[in-house]
């Protein structure tokens, strides 16, 4: 994520006045330092650091601060509201048309990832909000741009309308727009020409378009790992265009995020989508409480139900969920859940998003993870069914029959086997235990604090 690197820094500020019981100039200035240093290295504007430092001061000095039982869970709070008034406090959305056709418009700089991210809120859009929305092909200078843009919209079922590159951008856009008239769209996505650099013959043909259109809404892209460089293209565009919201793509890169939290402040325009991911599906909208809560370490649970509800067979995952309860788990549900997991995205992206998790996210190597996760999927779907049923059964004969048919080794199906016997055996217990009416919130909270330990242990052993 885009924050990592501040994520990590803040958390540890914030650790080192947790539990001091008492709050003081001293101790409350030594965390601030801490939080300058984070924020200046994730290179967030130098006026808002200062601003940011001195709003989260002067709310800390307060009286209900000072006299609180925990000042220091106060403080943490403080630093968290100023975070989510640095991204802009209230989520900016698309604001559709009561009646008629809502017009978006997607401008920005070449190699931004603006095509692709124009498909992706269009498809946001048809699935979240049931829209009929099509694409214009409004980037007449290069051909590979209309070729994209087709082979996007075919994927998620959207209509591209293109004049090819023997017509004008704004004749393409004028005979776009009346087509959507004609078959009744809702909502028309244009996708406009960019340049490597800012120019005048752009911005031109870009405020062109607009008043032949009148925009309901102008979306920026701007790529996070540009840094700084943000604030500046969303000036400069904002001066000419008056922009509604910016789409923040390869927010999943490892930058350092700064331009992300200076933008809104400095340009006054919100963020409204952010690309996490190179899939069609990896796009969402922009949530401010929900990720200062992740800078914070907090997690994003919300957000993982979301992702999990949108991706996850859901009718499938409470099938499965009521054969742990009976005690009938087999490998056909481990395969179930694999693949399930899979959808959710890497393993740290969902650490991060789980309470006190986000500091073991950085201990998953991905690679290996998915490595392992893809043998094992291999390995249960060159055992028959009944195999997968009665895995017990298994004989040698059948383990390198399964090896053989799924490339690993004998070994490779001994280990997965044991890894299905251990979930099998915590499914029955706690199948056992919610029948027993024993799964109460004590047991629930135990079983929780044991897999702190585990975790910790991990920890330790990796240091």
């Amino acid at each position: 994520m885009a924050f990592d690197s501040l994520s990590e820094r803040l958390n540890k500020s914030m650790r080192n006045i947790v539990g001091k019981g008492k709050l003081t100039d001293d101790n409350m200035e030594s965390m601030l330092k801490e939080i300058r240093l984070a924020l200046l290295e994730a290179d967030v504007n130098y006026r808002i650091v200062k601003d940011f430092l001195n709003d989260v001061r002067e709310k800390a000095r307060g009286e209900d601060v000072l006299n609180s039982v925990e000042p220091d869970q106060m403080l943490v709070k403080i630093v968290h509201d100023a975070l989510v008034e640095l991204l802009g406090e209230e989520q900016a959305e698309i604001q559709f048309k009561d009646s008629g056709i809502t017009t978006i418009m997607m401008v920005g700089l070449q190699g931004t990832g603006k095509t692709t991210s124009i498909a992706k809120v269009a498809r946001l859009l048809k699935r979240k909000y049931e829209r009929n929305p099509m694409l214009i092909a409004a980037d007449v200078i290069r051909p590979a741009a209309i070729e994209q843009l087709k082979t996007l919209g075919e994927e998620i079922d959207v209509e591209v309308f293109s004049l090819g590159t023997a017509h004008s951008a704004l004749e393409t856009v004028q005979q776009g727009m009346q087509y959507a008239r004609e078959k009744g769209y809702d909502t028309v996505l244009i996708d406009t020409a960019g340049r490597l650099h800012i120019d005048e013959e752009l911005m031109n043909e870009l405020v062109q378009i607009n008043r032949e259109v009148n925009a309901d809404e102008i979306l920026l892209t701007v790529d996070a790992m540009t840094g700084q460089d943000i604030v500046n293209v969303a000036k400069a565009f904002h001066d000419l265009l008056p922009l509604t919201g910016l789409v923040v793509t390869k927010f999943d890169g490892d930058s350092r995020g700064g331009g992300v939290l200076s933008v809104k402040k400095i340009t006054g325009v919100p963020i409204k989508f952010i690309g996490e991911g190179e899939k069609i599906e990896d796009l969402d909208y922009f949530y401010p409480e929900r990720m200062a809560d992740r800078i914070l370490g907090m997690g994003d649970v919300v957000s993982l139900v979301e992702k999990a509800q949108e991706k996850m067979d859901m009718e499938a995952a409470e099938k499965a969920a009521q054969k742990m309860m009976e005690g009938k788990f087999d490998m056909e549900d481990m395969l179930m859940q694999l693949e399930q997991i899979q959808k959710l995205g890497p393993l740290g992206g969902i650490l991060k998003m789980l309470p006190g998790y986000n500091q073991y996210s950085g201990m998953i190597d991905e690679a290996k993870a998915g490595d392992t996760m893809t043998q094992t999927k291999a390995i249960i779907q060159s055992m028959t069914k009944e195999e997968r049923r009665n895995p017990s059964r298994i004989r040698s004969t059948m383990k390198k029959r399964i090896a053989k048919g799924s490339g690993t080794s004998v070994s490779d199906v001994n280990r997965v086997i044991s890894q299905f016997e251990k979930m099998k055996k915590a499914m029955d217990m706690f199948g056992s235990m919610s029948k027993n009416g024993q799964l109460d919130e004590e047991h629930l909270q135990n079983m929780l604090d044991e897999a702190s330990q585990h975790a910790n242990a991990l920890k330790n052993f990796k240091n």
